[in-house]
């Protein structure tokens, strides 16, 4: 990546891009855990009445849905980090896909190479930028893979098991 004239409103472009980021995955945490909160109390009301036979299949449904929009929202925020990042192999600095600037790669190296590197990019305008533009879309690709995607279909769960448990209600006769 090369950049003719680091500049102001580089900086500005990029940092606004960063804190848009930040904001769109506060606001599917936000989300998910509305999504958590809805199916528990929804499990949490229809469970007493679970064992009335008009009821039985409807809630049955319903509660299954739930526990699969539950575990969506759960995983649509759970860190997607290894259990052990020492257990990882040791990442190279040079490859495309390292990102000197998450967590979750620098933190696999030693002070020492993280502060080495992190000087080596500091100290030239275009890989600094570089490094910001790989963060902004390493943010980005995560958003709309992991946090975005996971809470997408645990909204279709939620709502197609308000819907499935309606028209079993229907047919079954337990609205008479």
């Amino acid at each position: 990546m090369k950049i003719n004239q680091p500049a102001a409103h580089l900086d500005h472009l990029l940092r606004q891009t960063r804190f848009h980021h930040a904001q769109l995955s506060a606001m599917a945490d936000v989300k998910a855990n509305m999504l958590l909160t809805m199916s528990s109390v929804v499990i949490t009301l229809a469970t007493p009445h679970l064992f009335k036979p008009t009821f039985k299949w409807p809630l049955l449904i319903l509660i299954t849905f739930c526990l699969v929009t539950a575990g969506l929202a759960a995983y649509a925020v759970m860190p997607k980090l290894p259990l052990s990042p020492r257990a990882q192999p040791h990442p190279d600095v040079r490859n495309p896909k390292f990102n000197l600037l998450f967590f979750g790669d620098f933190t696999r190296l030693d002070y020492e190479e993280f502060k080495a590197a992190m000087e080596e990019i500091m100290n030239d305008p275009s890989r600094t930028y570089e490094a910001q533009v790989r963060e902004v879309y390493t943010l980005g690709v995560f958003l709309v893979t992991r946090k975005y995607r996971f809470l997408r279909l645990a909204y279709l769960s939620f709502i197609a098991g308000l819907f499935t448990s309606f028209v079993t209600m229907l047919f079954s006769g337990a609205l008479r």
